[in-house]
């Protein structure tokens, strides 16, 4: 993604469509694209994406020990 626009992979609103022909979505906008998001948008409106919402960080599972 260029300078200063959020990368969509790491919003809650990006998911993947499985769609071949238009395979990034943004659910917030309801949208698939066949490029990111976030660049479909900034091209229409000039501005960064405003839904962009980061996914809370990954934490892995806690691993229990059998005794």
């Amino acid at each position: 993604m260029p300078d200063g626009l959020p990368i969509c992979r790491d919003c809650v609103h990006h998911y993947i469509t499985h769609d071949v022909s238009f395979p990034y979505g943004c659910r917030a906008m309801d949208f698939k694209s066949r490029r990111m998001p976030g660049l479909d948008v900034a091209e229409a409106t000039g501005h960064p994406c405003y839904t962009f919402q980061p996914k809370p960080p990954h934490r892995p599972p806690d691993r229990q020990t059998a005794e």
